[in-house]
C-alpha cells in the first residue's frame, strides 16, 4: 500500500487575521487543491475510514487521499464545506470545544469561530467530526491529570451535543508524547492525528497518524506531488532527535511565565 497523503488544513478565507494568514488558504487556492486532488486520481476517504484501517479493520482503497481541518473557524462553514460538498469530498473537522460559543475560552487568538450548534449541524450533514481538546495546549508538556482533562473534557462536551460517540482526536499543535498517546488510547479514542508533515505509511502508529500542512504558501507543484505519494518524507515508526529536543525545550519554558503562543502552527 503506497504512502497516503492525510492534508491539514486551518482557515480558507481571503481576508484572514494577520496571526491566522499563514496558515490560511484563499478560496480560489482551495478550489484550485479540491480539483488538482480529484484529477490525480486519488480516492477521498474520511479520518474514520483511516483510523480503522490503521487498527485491522478493512483497508484503505488505493491511492486514497484525506482532507482534515483542526480548531473550528467560522470560515469552514462559510467557504470550505461549500467546495468540499460541490465536489463530493468528505472532509473531517477537529474541534477545540473551548473556543466555541457559548464558551469562548480557549488559547487560541481572537477570530470569527464556529458555535457548538452549528457543529451539530454539521454533523448532521455528514461531517465527520473529532476532537481537539479543549483550550487547544501544548499536551506534552501539561501534568499527566491536566492532560486528561483536556483529552476527556473535550470528547465529552462533543458526545454530549452530538448524541453519539467521539473516537477520534488531533493533537493541539501536533504534539504529543508517548504517555500523552497511552493517555489518548486509554480515554477511549480509536485514533490519534498528529502533523509530522509526512505522507502516513500503512504502518503508521494510529495514535500518531501522520499529516501534511497545508499553508499559504504552499506550492501547487509541493502539493500535487503530495499528491502523487512523493515531495513529503514518509513518517517513521521512531521521534526523531529534533522532535525529542524541542518538547525538552518547550516543556522547560512551560515553567516560566509567559503569554500564551499566537501561532497556530502545527509541528511534528
Amino acid at each position: 500500500m503506497p504512502p497516503l497523503p492525510v492534508l491539514l488544513y486551518h482557515a480558507v478565507n481571503d481576508d484572514p487575521p494577520d496571526w491566522l494568514a499563514p496558515y490560511t488558504v484563499s478560496r480560489r487556492t482551495f478550489a484550485d487543491q479540491l480539483d488538482a486532488l480529484l484529477a490525480s486520481g486519488r480516492t477521498p476517504v474520511t479520518a474514520g475510514q483511516i483510523a480503522a484501517a490503521r487498527t485491522g479493520g478493512p483497508p484503505l482503497p488505493d491511492h486514497a487521499v484525506a482532507v482534515t481541518f483542526d480548531d473550528g473557524y467560522l470560515d469552514f462553514l462559510c467557504h470550505a464545506l461549500p467546495a468540499l460538498a460541490g465536489r463530493a469530498i468528505p472532509v473531517t473537522l477537529f474541534v477545540t470545544t473551548g473556543a466555541l460559543a457559548p464558551y469562548n475560552r480557549s488559547l487560541l487568538p481572537d477570530a470569527a469561530m464556529l458555535t457548538l450548534g452549528e457543529i451539530v449541524r454539521l454533523d448532521a450533514v455528514g461531517v465527520e467530526i473529532g476532537a481537539h481538546t479543549h483550550l487547544h495546549p501544548q499536551l506534552d508538556t501539561l501534568h499527566p491529570s491536566a492532560a486528561a482533562w483536556e483529552l476527556t473534557h473535550s470528547k465529552d462536551i462533543l458526545e454530549q451535543a452530538l448524541g453519539h460517540e467521539i473516537t477520534l482526536t488531533a493533537y493541539p499543535h501536533g504534539y504529543s508524547s508517548r504517555p500523552v498517546r497511552d493517555l489518548a488510547r486509554d480515554i477511549g479514542y480509536r485514533a490519534a492525528f498528529a502533523v509530522r508533515d509526512a505522507l502516513s505509511p500503512e504502518a503508521d502508529d494510529p495514535y500518531r497518524i501522520a499529516r501534511l500542512t497545508v499553508k499559504a504558501d504552499t506550492p501547487p507543484a509541493k502539493f500535487e506531488a503530495w499528491l502523487s505519494g512523493t515531495g513529503a518524507p514518509v513518517a517513521g515508526a521512531r521521534e526523531r532527535a529534533l522532535t525529542l529536543g524541542w518538547r525538552c525545550y518547550r516543556r522547560a519554558l512551560a515553567y516560566l511565565p509567559r503569554p500564551s503562543s499566537a501561532d497556530p502552527a502545527e509541528s511534528r
